[in-house]
């Protein structure tokens, strides 16, 4: 067993483990060009899970040659988007001028703010060639004072994500820290973003600030959460109460493959969420403020 014994944040030194709130299953629906997602939230169960606003599953699936879709040139504004490939490689280009590649194992945080229009699109050769395509996107909302902060991103490669392996236990470290590394992203809010891969019968124990609102999502296999050890499986979602400052999960001793999860956590923000399509803000008047500013040009547009 392994265990990250930092206590930063926590309301005592007391360490107590967090029971399940509830599992759902991931709702199967299709994005941008009719590429196929598996919707961790919002579904007809949670809206939103503070500072929380969806979690995408993109595949995996095996695409034929001419055949992969992405995200053609859409705005967002208000938020933050974090993408993380596991297999398949896009391209992104935005209204700042920005571009780049995100390959099997990068993280692209975005971080939206006053507004940018962009896309999310196959890279060419992998259209050309077909191949596995999987990966996530999280929205993580930003707090009213930072809503309107230029817009920045962090590319980060996989080669520089911190990853360590021990007793069983492998994690990437995308965002805050576990096992004695501390992710070099830097974020708006308190948030984690971990992902484990738990060989068989091993079990994690996850250090969480208490103020944190905590999820897991189950990629592949089966595992044990909480203290009363309730089960998940692959495309599951499991939300935790607010009720300790440990996280356990433990990968099933019946089974052949590690169980692959997603452990993410943040500070909840409080603030008033209005959301339409693209635009997370406060109040109304700021979503129609952002629908003129987008339909008159100020958002900007991909001219290259």
């Amino acid at each position: 067993m392994q265990q990250n014994t930092t206590n930063q944040n926590l309301v005592s030194d007391e360490t107590k483990t967090r029971s399940v709130l509830h599992v759902t299953n991931a709702k199967t629906t299709l994005e941008g060009e009719g590429f196929v997602v598996h919707r961790a939230f919002p579904n007809g169960s949670i809206r939103e899970f503070d500072p929380f606003l969806l979690l995408d599953e993109m595949g995996p699936i095996v695409i034929s040659a001419g055949d992969a879709k992405g995200a053609p040139d859409h705005p967002h504004r208000g938020f933050e988007t974090v993408t993380y490939m596991i297999d398949g490689v896009f391209e992104h280009k935005d209204s700042q001028g920005h571009s780049g590649k995100i390959q099997a194992g990068d993280v692209q945080w975005m971080t939206a703010g006053s507004g940018v229009i962009h896309s999310e699109m196959p890279e060419k050769e992998f259209l050309q060639k077909g191949g596995t395509l999987h990966g996530f996107q999280l929205w993580v909302n930003l707090p009213k004072k930072y809503k309107m902060m230029n817009p920045r991103y962090q590319d980060i490669s996989a080669s520089k994500i911190p990853t360590v392996q021990n007793d069983g236990i492998k994690v990437k470290v995308i965002a805050g820290e576990s096992m004695g590394e501390k992710a070099v992203i830097q974020t708006r809010t308190p948030i984690m973003y971990l992902h484990f891969t738990i060989q068989p019968n091993a079990q994690v124990v996850q250090t969480i600030p208490q103020t944190y609102n905590v999820f897991a999502y189950v990629i592949n296999g089966e595992g044990l959460f909480g203290d009363k050890q309730i089960s998940a499986h692959k495309e599951q979602i499991v939300f935790f109460e607010q009720d300790g400052n440990e996280i356990t999960i433990k990968a099933s001793n019946d089974i052949s493959s590690p169980l692959d999860v997603l452990l993410i956590a943040g500070v909840p923000l409080g603030e008033p969420v209005v959301r339409y399509g693209p635009f997370v803000m406060n109040t109304e008047g700021e979503i129609k403020q952002a629908i003129l500013d987008y339909n008159t040009g100020k958002m900007g547009k991909i001219d290259f």
